[in-house]
């Protein structure tokens, strides 16, 4: 799949590591969706680019939200080659925390809905759209790129949701690819390390580094950018397939 000329629609774009992507699909010549919830800074990211990216508002977790979106996604360039679902939230607890409380039951499925289940709306209406796509001459119509975390592999204290639905997405990868073959759409998963996105707004210096330190090399922040490069890889080399990518410099989380 070349870049240039591709559309891509990305969840979670306006900020962190989804803007990281729309951004390297615009300077590569692509045009971009960014999907995003309402109040988000995507309608301002997507004048900031022109007129080849467009924002779209959408609650995951609403599925007629999400038809809409998809619809208005794919209408907004005539088509869709990419998805690059990066949407996603944290909430960390303790399953039963130092004073007796149980985790709220509210919030783990609070962070499966977003996670997981609003990944997989978007996913499979998305790829309903690519299959109607023109196949390239070996017969690709799409590439799906789901991210998903190191602590889908290796959580820790108080990730209980959080591992439970990145844990899920890394193993959708291999059936998702089975599954969409039929229609030429490649599958791949991302496993981010600990990254310099907008969650970390605020720390401190010291514990910004901390964080660096665990890595094994280099001892820095993942960055936007190094999402982004490894999306531009996997459009271009389409004999990657099925597989789930970590990008943590070297990184395994301790317990906690």
């Amino acid at each position: 799949m070349k870049v240039d000329g591709a559309v891509g629609l990305v969840t979670g774009g306006a900020s962190g590591l989804g803007a990281g992507v729309v951004r390297m699909l615009l300077e590569a010549g692509g045009r971009a969706v960014i999907l995003d919830r309402a109040g988000s800074p995507g309608a301002d990211l997507a004048r900031e680019l022109g007129d080849h990216a467009a924002f779209v508002a959408c609650d995951v977790t609403d599925p007629s939200q999400v038809a809409a979106a998809v619809e208005g996604a794919a209408g907004a360039f005539g088509r869709l080659d990419l998805l690059v679902s990066s949407a996603g939230i944290s909430n960390a607890a303790r399953v039963v925390a130092h004073d007796g409380t149980p985790f709220p039951l509210a919030e783990f499925r609070r962070g499966v809905e977003v996670n997981l289940i609003g990944l997989f709306d978007v996913l499979r209406l998305s790829a309903q759209v690519m299959s109607r796509n023109q196949p390239s001459p070996e017969g690709e119509r799409g590439l799906i790129v789901n991210i998903a975390s190191i602590a889908g592999l290796e959580g820790q204290v108080g990730q209980a949701s959080y591992s439970a639905s990145k844990g899920a997405v890394v193993a959708l990868t291999l059936p998702l690819a089975r599954d969409l073959a039929t229609w030429g759409i490649r599958v791949m998963c991302i496993c981010p390390g600990v990254m310099d996105t907008p969650m970390l707004a605020g720390v401190s210096d010291k514990l910004r580094q901390s964080l660096a330190d665990v890595n094994v090399f280099p001892h820095r922040l993942g960055q936007p950018a190094d999402i982004a490069a490894l999306v531009r890889t996997f459009m271009e080399c389409t004999y990657l397939n099925g597989e789930v990518v970590r990008v943590d410099a070297g990184t395994r989380l301790a317990p906690r």
